[in-house]
């Protein structure tokens, strides 16, 4: 069994205690491919030695380190001014949602219940007002009012309003399906 990459590693470095590092050193004399790994690592420490006694000796290390710290607090400090990270208790869930559109629903439900029954007008320039009810056509001049009842009154009914002074109203019986329909032109 081959050792693991932090076995050879640590066993490279000199990092591990005496009995693992015997029994470490036994396998990786007698397998190629650890021992290569083994060397490479090895190889790679004294360069990074090298390259260590190459830099200016008045370094000071723990001054590079406090600003590479501080550089990095201010960049993540940046990076939440411009984005700021929504939290799960900062978003409404698909519950919350459902509800609120369930509510809205039940509102509009309510208030397309409630609509008062609308009166159609037309008017003329003569100053003869046409006014469909479900009861009948009003027309009203001067104070005065004729109407014209509709014999199935609260049935349902279906008002048109085409041209100023002419109003046309269409009654349906709910008991024998019999329609009625009246035309109304006030000149």
């Amino acid at each position: 069994m081959h050792s693991n990459q932090i076995q050879l590693s640590l066993y490279a470095g000199g990092d591990v205690n005496l009995l693992e590092w015997i029994r470490t050193g036994l396998h990786v004399r007698g397998c190629e491919s650890c021992r290569a790994e083994v060397e490479s690592l090895q190889r790679g420490r004294a360069e990074l030695r090298r390259a260590a006694d190459e830099l200016p000796a008045n370094l000071n290390w723990e001054r590079l380190a406090a600003e590479m710290t501080g550089n990095i607090r201010v960049g993540l400090a940046a990076g939440e001014c411009v984005a700021p990270v929504l939290g799960k208790s900062d978003r409404m869930g698909w519950r919350a949602a459902a509800v609120l559109a369930s509510g809205t629903a039940l509102i509009m439900t309510a208030w397309w219940l409630n609509i008062p029954p609308a009166k159609h007008l037309a008017a003329n320039g003569n100053g003869v007002r046409l006014e469909a009810t479900a009861s009948g056509i009003e027309m009203k001049q001067n104070g005065g009012a004729l109407v014209l009842l509709n014999p199935n009154a609260g049935s349902g009914s279906t008002v048109f309003v085409s041209t100023p002074g002419s109003l046309r109203a269409r009654y349906v019986n709910a008991e024998t399906g019999q329609v009625t329909i009246n035309n109304v032109y006030a000149q």
